[in-house]
């Protein structure tokens, strides 16, 4: 694990932007560092594997709650709402973290190959030691980067045997209900994608359902079941989340954030983001700039 931690440290102190994300070259491949415990941080994240490498990360979803610690991996396997925050990290010590966002693709090709059987209900967010196997991927993957002329040459097959390592490690049963191409999984991603490119635009219910092939109760029913919301509360989410980033990131008002996010009523908006993030907008961007620079 030590020289994985030397590979992400290497990356990230290089390539890291203010929020300390470190991006890659590398489809979906992210490495991650804080010298501070941060703020709450909320999301709904894609699917994905983080491998924590130094320091301490909290993961709440829904009334779990979940540490993380060095050598062990966070997998998310559906979109579901998440709130995290780094809870060990200083300046001699920062937090570190490898990311991957899971290709499904990918993992229907190589769950079809291996004829692995589809898992039944597992939980979507979940914390296990991480596999040698999956660790050696990773650092082998960010080793890449440093042979830019190898990259476009390896980085698929790469990337093919670290989603084959997750599959056959301890994340592989909950993985695997990612790769049901025209399953339910598959036809749920399907709006979940258009949401997120177009959480501004008004929807209806019977226009998602209509995308997804299936009546309007059955289509509400699946989408819970998958991200324990429905489909507008998880729409409202998705703008509340980009609002608070535009207010925080950019220094936006709170009545423009709500309009750019696709609000038309401004005691609407601030009313819902009270109810997600427990204060009102002015309130809450202050009390998180003020953590930040305690921090």
């Amino acid at each position: 694990m030590k020289d994985l931690l030397d590979a992400v440290c290497r990356h990230a102190e290089a390539h890291a932007d203010a929020d300390g994300i470190a991006r890659t070259p590398i489809p979906g491949l992210t490495t991650v560092r804080a010298t501070a415990p941060s703020g709450l941080v909320y999301a709904i994240s894609r699917p994905l594997v983080a491998l924590v490498v130094q320091g301490r990360k909290q993961v709440t979803q829904g009334r779990q709650v979940l540490d993380m610690a060095p050598g062990e991996s966070l997998l998310i396997t559906a979109d579901v709402p998440t709130v995290s925050q780094i809870t060990r990290a200083t300046l001699a010590s920062p937090y570190y973290s490898l990311v991957l966002e899971l290709d499904t693709a990918a993992v229907a090709a190589l769950a079809g190959e291996m004829q692995a059987a589809t898992a039944g209900k597992l939980a979507p967010v979940r914390v296990v030691p991480t596999d040698a196997e999956v660790a050696d991927a990773g650092l082998r993957l960010l080793r890449l980067l440093e042979r830019p002329q190898a990259l476009p040459l390896l980085q698929a097959s790469l990337l093919r045997e670290m989603h084959y390592w997750l599959l056959a490690g301890r994340h592989g049963e909950a993985i695997r209900a990612l790769g049901g191409p025209g399953g339910q999984a598959a036809r749920i991603a399907r709006v979940v994608a258009l949401l997120r490119a177009e959480f501004a635009r008004p929807w209806a219910v019977e226009q998602l359902a209509e995308v997804a092939g299936l009546s309007a109760s059955a289509f509400h029913r699946r989408f819970r079941e998958a991200t324990s919301l429905s489909p507008l509360q998880f729409q409202k989410n998705l703008r509340l989340i980009e609002a608070r980033r535009l207010m925080l990131a950019d220094g936006v008002s709170a009545s423009s954030a709500a309009f750019a996010v696709g609000y038309e009523s401004v005691p609407q908006f601030t009313r819902e983001y009270g109810r997600l993030f427990g204060q009102p907008p002015a309130r809450d961007v202050a009390a998180a700039r003020l953590s930040a620079r305690a921090a």
